[in-house]
Formats: structure tokens, C-alpha cells, sequence
């Protein structure tokens, strides 16, 4: 039943379509965490359940097609969406069965990221569904957000660094995204300063013009970075919700992103490479000791 009381207040509604993580670090824990903080209204399609924690995943158990097609029915045939995160599809089938049901339901606006591996090493896809991604939801997404070696799956050669970007970027548009942006994050850390390549196409005067923009930014000095990717992700698509153009919308994300590498520097959460901290405009963390400076 429809409720009597006006519903006036208008906020951001974001769908996050991708893996559960048991650690509530990444994947649609993170997604929804991220899209919270942000001042967005979060709903989730899970694909697949991931049995992991801080030292990495164990298992992996998809979800039945016809419920993942169910989850976005209700979600989108009742609430509606301004726009949709892609995280986590483990198999070319579920990357058609999703992109079938967004093309359906008419949704204009995807944020992608190519999940294909975890940091782990774990794979969550493979070649098969990679084509997958390329073939059904390229062509759909407003931007992809591949890290370095997400990229060198993709396009079939390596990716080694920044020198590499812009090049990696092109072939990557050409094959039907809007926008690119390659992560460099995963550069070994003795690179202190990280460079993140955004390239995207406009139209103007009729004519398709294709614009770049470097981010460069040092990096956080901490081991806790699970779920960095999908943060990320999950950012760019609310701020985009919100109103923000794409080279704002992503430089607003990194600097949220940032804000929670450096914030979750001082957790102790798990065995292993622990999250950062998604709430940390809402609860701060600091050791005693730095708290003492201020």
C-alpha cells in the first residue's frame, strides 16, 4: 500500500549489481556503504555469494538466473534508478542475463567495473566472460573502470604502466564505452605516486571529440585497501547521480577513496589486507597518539 504522506525529498537512486563479500569489505557491502555515505539511496542485486575475508576468497556460489532478472525487476519496476554500479558477474551468462534485463527496463546510465580477479589472485571470471562484458555492456556503459591488470585481460597484452594509458585507453573505447578510466594503483609499491587515466567522447557541433585527463596522486601508506576498486566505482556512479560532470565526478571519488585509505590506516580488521574505512566523514579513526596533535 501506497503511503498518504508526501514524498517530496528527491535523492540520488543508485543499483549495485555484483558479488556478496562475507567481510563486508567489498562488493555490495562496500557499494552500499559508499553510496550511503555519499548522500545516495542504495539497492543491490547480489550475483553470486563469495565465501571470504581479509586473507581472501574460498568460494564462490552463483545465483540462479531468474533471480538475479527477479532483483532488478523489483527494484527498477517499483523504486526506479538514476543509475547503476556493475561490479562482480562470474560468468558470461549472468553478464547476459543482466545486460538483457537493463536493456529491457531501458536504464541509460551503468558505471562498470570489470571485475575479472580478485587482489587475492582469485579468478572471478575468466576470458569467456570478459568477451561477455565487451560484447553486451561496452556498448552500454557510460564508463569502465578496469585496474591495470583488468585492462591487460581485456584488451589480450600487458598493461605495465602510465606510459601505457592513453594507448590502452583508445583501444578500450573503441570497443564501446563512453568512458574509460584505467586505475594505476596496482603498480608495485615503490611507485609512491599513483596515476589514474580517464579518456571519454563528447559530442560537439555534431562531431565526436575525445578528451583525457590525468589524476595523479600519492600513494596512501597502508596494506589495507580490500574493496578499493568497487569504492571507487560505487563513488563516480553516485556523484554522477547527483548531478557532477564525469572528470568532477571521478576526481571527487578519488579523493573520497583516499580519504578512506588514509582513515582505514589505523584499523585492525582481520589476518590480512583489511578495507578502508567507508564512514570515515561520519566516525573519524585516529591512534591515540595522532589524536593528541590537534
Amino acid at each position: 500500500m501506497r503511503s498518504l504522506l508526501p514524498t517530496s525529498v528527491q535523492i540520488p537512486r543508485v543499483l549495485t549489481i555484483a558479488g556478496s563479500d562475507s567481510s563486508g569489505g567489498a562488493g555490495v557491502q562496500a557499494d552500499l556503504k559508499v553510496i550511503t555515505s555519499l548522500g545516495g539511496y542504495g539497492m543491490s542485486v547480489i550475483t553470486a555469494i563469495t565465501a571470504q575475508n581479509t586473507l581472501g576468497v574460498t568460494r564462490i556460489q552463483d545465483i540462479d538466473l531468474d533471480v538475479i532478472e527477479a532483483q532488478i525487476d523489483a527494484v527498477v519496476l517499483d523504486i526506479g534508478v538514476d543509475i547503476v554500479k556493475i561490479g562482480m558477474l562470474a560468468s558470461p551468462q549472468i553478464v547476459q542475463t543482466v545486460a538483457k534485463a537493463l536493456r529491457r527496463h531501458g536504464v541509460q546510465r551503468i558505471v562498470l567495473d570489470p571485475v575479472l580477479r580478485a587482489t587475492s589472485g582469485a579468478s572471478l571470471g575468466g576470458d569467456d566472460t570478459a568477451q561477455a562484458m565487451i560484447t553486451e555492456l561496452f556498448p552500454m556503459a557510460t564508463l569502465i573502470t578496469p585496474n591495470m591488470e583488468e585492462a591487460s585481460l581485456l584488451l589480450g597484452h600487458d598493461i605495465t604502466g602510465p606510459d601505457d594509458f592513453k594507448m590502452a585507453a583508445q583501444e578500450l573505447l573503441e570497443m564501446g564505452s563512453q568512458a574509460v578510466l584505467i586505475k594505476g594503483g596496482h603498480l608495485d609499491a615503490t611507485h609512491t605516486q599513483i596515476t589514474d587515466f580517464l579518456m571519454w567522447t563528447t559530442l560537439e557541433d555534431n562531431l565526436e571529440v575525445t578528451q583525457a585527463k590525468e589524476f595523479k596522486h600519492y600513494r596512501v601508506n597502508t596494506l589495507n585497501t580490500h574493496g578499493t576498486g568497487c569504492s571507487l566505482a560505487s563513488a563516480i556512479a553516485t556523484y554522477l547521480a547527483d548531478g557532477h560532470d564525469l572528470s568532477h565526478a571521478v576526481a571527487k571519488a578519488i579523493a573520497y577513496v583516499e580519504a578512506g585509505l588514509e582513515a582505514g590506516r589505523f584499523l585492525s580488521i582481520g589476518e590480512g589486507p583489511g578495507p578502508l574505512w567507508h564512514m570515515h566523514d561520519f566516525y573519524p579513526t585516529a591512534l591515540l597518539d595522532e589524536k593528541s596533535k590537534y
